[in-house]
């Protein structure tokens, strides 16, 4: 079945809800808006469920009501991973036999960007999610930058350290920050490095659209719930299985 159409209370009811703040402080007038907003977005009726000020001048709603939108999952596009998943094991091993040296990763957050919890978490030792970080992978040469690392800085510890893959998290988003981050990082890898030299180019994060690799110049974007291995198993399928580096 192809055709789907949102759950709440009962089966295909069309039943969804949705959350916003709008920049009102929060009276009787501001209930109606939300429920105006509610409306032209194709939630009827809608019901608020939840009104609450935040700080001076705000209000943040939970409203409730049914759509009449289906989707189509056939119509769905995503990116699926097309690369195995390995172990531990099997990732140092074929570094081993491929590479015949540690493979080297430069992770860092770029920008203003001063959220390391992702970067960490695919990097440092301790990982996530009871896997462990890429830093626990024998050979696995790691640098982790930080936070508030410029792109310059970027580019030219990536020569220093001779990088097979660099790793770049981007959290904050406003007026889409990450996508112009990205964008000046891979213009800048792009100029400073000839196109064999240049090392794979990741991002993740979780407002990129995975799609988008094209566009932003980078070869892979991994979204919300990334783990290292994955990370890892990328980094093999890319540069020793799909096609090697030098």
């Amino acid at each position: 079945m192809s055709i789907v159409r949102p759950y709440g209370d009962t089966t295909g009811d069309g039943m969804v809800q949705l959350s916003f703040t709008l920049p009102i402080p929060h009276d009787k007038r501001a209930e109606g808006a939300a429920l105006q907003l509610a409306g032209k977005m194709g939630m009827e009726p809608a019901m608020l469920v939840h009104a609450k000020q935040m700080g001076d001048g705000f209000t943040f709603f939970v409203v409730y009501g049914k759509v009449a939108h289906l989707v189509d999952t056939e119509q769905v596009q995503v990116v699926e991973r097309d690369f195995p998943l390995l172990s531990a094991k099997e990732v140092n091993a074929a570094i081993k036999k491929g590479l015949r040296r540690r493979l080297n990763v430069v992770g860092a957050c770029i920008g203003t960007d001063a959220h390391t919890v992702g970067i960490d978490a695919i990097l440092n030792l301790k990982g996530i999610a009871g896997e462990k970080g890429l830093e626990y992978y024998s050979e696995l040469s790691v640098t982790n930058m930080g936070a508030q690392v410029s792109v310059p800085e970027l580019v030219e510890t990536a020569r220093e350290r001779n990088a097979d893959a660099v790793l770049v998290s981007q959290v904050v988003t406003q007026r889409d920050a990450h996508l112009q981050n990205t964008r000046a990082m891979s213009a800048a890898f792009r100029e400073a490095l000839p196109a064999g030299r240049r090392p794979l180019l990741i991002v993740g994060g979780p407002r990129f659209d995975e799609l988008m690799t094209g566009e932003l110049g980078v070869d892979r974007i991994f979204g919300r719930g990334t783990t290292p291995r994955e990370v890892a198993s990328y980094l093999v399928h890319a540069l020793l299985t799909a096609g090697s580096k030098s």
